[in-house]
């Protein structure tokens, strides 16, 4: 048996279209995944970008779930900083009590934004502590009695949903804390590639059952990696080039939506090493690719990362890979 293949959608917005026409297309792909077998889609929280429309990620897990019937829908992530937690917690439990047990919880602590916007919407402690004793508070929230821990703050629309708690992290610190924690992490490889043995070796090796915060019994590991398959070799790396694009445009200070593919032998696109785990090709190289980094991580789950300008050629790359991978 493989392991689960979910999806992370940032909404990305290509060139001359809209984020109303990007959030439709999400919710289109959505559907797909549904009927396809990934495992769980999840939309990931940005602010201040030109190309990217997932900054309100619970209206957009509410518009998926209720699209969808099976596949699980949840954030990766809330970047809690930007958020009260008890508001968080209300908000989930809401949508698990709409939507029953198919909501996640992925929570980070970068503020998915520049540090200008990360001040504006600064609402919580970034500090591991503090990370650490909101995540207790919001189980309380979640659990039975539907009260913080620390605080004597009810929440009605939360209690006893139960929703799961993911970390994410990029870093071995943020590894630790998963650990520390006893809670799932995922793992932000496919666009921090720098510590993916460090970071799997330190949440293994610091995982306990032991924390009050702890609800698995054993380590989880899910990894992130950018995945675009076409027919062919050439297609994908031609279709790849909109992310490459775009990784340029962060790197030189550029803003503006996804690009349409460029030839790559044609104009020269820079290597970025933010982007070496990533599976692109036909259905054969990318399965390959996978499992070599399966193999590499031990990795419980993969999430894929898939943008491309043509909505259409996103949904076939999902298709092929479900084809060739399930």
């Amino acid at each position: 048996m493989r392991v689960p293949l979910s999806i992370l959608d940032l909404v990305s917005i290509p060139e001359g279209s809209t984020a109303a026409a990007a959030i439709e297309a999400s919710m289109h792909a959505a559907e797909l995944a549904d009927r396809l077998g990934y495992e769980r889609l999840w939309f990931a929280e940005h602010h201040n970008t030109e190309n990217l429309a997932s900054s309100a990620t619970a209206l957009l897990i509410d518009q998926a779930a209720t699209r969808t019937d099976r596949i699980r829908v949840g954030a990766g992530g809330v970047m809690l900083p930007n958020h009260a937690p008890l508001m968080v917690a209300e908000t989930y439990g809401t949508l698990a009590n709409v939507h029953g047990d198919r909501i996640d919880l992925g929570l980070g602590r970068a503020p998915g934004t520049d540090m200008m916007t990360a001040q504006a919407l600064s609402r919580s402690s970034a500090e591991p502590q503090a990370f650490a004793q909101n995540i207790y508070d919001m189980q309380g929230w979640f659990g039975p009695v539907g009260t913080a821990y620390s605080i004597p703050i009810a929440s009605a629309a939360s209690k006893g949903t139960e929703v799961p708690i993911w970390v994410l992290g990029s870093t071995v610190n943020g590894a630790s804390i998963a650990g520390q924690l006893g809670l799932p992490f995922s793992l932000a490889s496919h666009f921090a590639p720098d510590q993916i043995d460090q970071a799997v070796r330190v949440y293994r090796e610091n995982f306990t059952t032991e924390s009050p915060t702890a609800r698995i019994e054993e380590p989880r590991v899910m990894a992130g990696i950018n995945v675009l398959v076409a027919e062919t070799d050439a297609e994908a790396e031609l279709q790849f080039t909109s992310l490459r694009q775009m990784f340029t445009d962060v790197a030189t200070g550029k803003r503006r939506p996804l690009q349409p593919p460029v030839n790559p032998q044609l104009v020269h696109l820079p290597d970025n090493p933010m982007l070496s785990i990533s599976a692109v090709g036909s259905p054969k190289t990318v399965v390959d690719e996978l499992e070599t980094f399966l193999e590499r991580t031990g990795a419980d789950e993969l999430i894929t990362v898939t943008y491309a300008f043509d909505p259409a050629v996103r949904e076939r790359s999902l298709e092929l890979l479900a084809e060739n991978w399930f």
